[in-house]
């Protein structure tokens, strides 16, 4: 979904998944999903009886204050930014280091699990990152999908961290990172399209902008109920289309609408998928379109269906 201002707004990797020396592992049984919200935990804890442990924080690309906003995001925090302010060639060729070094040094003093989460929905063309516009005309070379892979791999490198960073970018034809980094095995990088390109043209498609599995923890999907409407083969097809991977809805809601129907059938996605680790849900802010407060169907059917797959 489109975020317009500033907001405030896995990995929980099953045995045979983890990839090696990437990710975190989970302290959980087999199963259990990471249950998150963007917006008010406690507000939403009470409205739905779940127990958040990820909240969601949308930042923009360039802030500093990374340590405030961990201490505000729970015990396994989400943390997502833009970069409608830097182009994506841009940051593959290192213009945007200082903000990746701040980055990787306060993942490291936070020193639990936490998703970071860049660059999200970048085939929808309303962020200046997509390679797309509404019209379906190109942006140009600093915009393009290639540049978007290069960029997304230098920022999940960055993340990161350790000893192989400068050799990793070297193979992919990128300049260092210069800078001091941190180790980073808490952290997991979730790539996170929508299903479908918005425009839904041939070159912005979800896959068009996938860096390669070394460069990923997470695939995620935005998934949402829109004028009746919701692209569950979209998110099908992403889960298929990486099976080595855990699988997120880092953004979920309906817009507008009270469907329990819809709320159930993510709860039967998430049974029938073993890989879906994480399910947070946008949002929690009151007086929204997507608030449950609005929505008692709705609410009744998360307290019943998504609640319990925290286990």
């Amino acid at each position: 979904m489109r975020v317009g201002l500033l907001t405030l707004a896995l990995v929980a990797m099953l045995a045979g998944v983890a990839r090696a020396g990437t990710g975190f592992a989970t302290d959980s049984k087999p199963g259990k999903v990471d249950l998150g919200v963007l917006g008010d935990p406690s507000r939403f804890n009470s409205l739905t009886g779940q127990l958040t442990n990820t909240r969601l924080l949308i930042a923009a690309w360039g802030i500093g204050n990374f340590d405030q906003l961990f201490g505000m995001m729970g015990p396994r925090p989400m943390l997502g930014f833009n970069a409608n302010s830097i182009s994506p060639a841009a940051i593959a060729r290192g213009s945007g280091d200082s903000f990746l070094l701040v980055l990787n040094q306060a993942v490291a003093r936070l020193g639990r699990p936490v998703y970071v989460r860049p660059l999200a929905e970048m085939n929808g063309h309303w962020n200046d990152y997509c390679a797309y516009d509404a019209g379906g005309r190109a942006r140009g070379p600093e915009y393009s999908t290639a540049a978007f892979r290069k960029a997304f791999a230098r920022i999940y490198l960055a993340v990161h961290g350790g000893p192989g960073v400068t050799a990793a970018l070297g193979r992919l034809g990128l300049p260092p990172l210069r800078g001091a980094l941190a180790t980073n095995m808490n952290a997991a990088v979730i790539w996170n399209p929508q299903g479908y390109g918005s425009p839904d043209v041939a070159g912005n498609s979800a896959e068009a902008y996938y860096p390669g599995d070394a460069y990923v923890d997470v695939v995620g999907d935005d998934l949402y109920y829109i004028r009746g409407k919701a692209e569950w083969a979209a998110a099908e097809a992403l889960y298929r289309a990486h099976p080595g991977k855990p699988f997120a809805f880092p953004e979920w809601g309906l817009w507008g609408l009270d469907s329990p129907e819809f709320v159930s059938q993510m709860a039967d996605f998430v049974r029938a998928h073993p890989r879906t680790h994480l399910v947070s849900y946008y949002s929690g802010s009151p007086g929204s379109v997507f608030d449950l407060a609005s929505k008692p169907a709705s609410r009744a059917a998360y307290r019943k269906l998504i609640v319990p797959l925290a286990g």
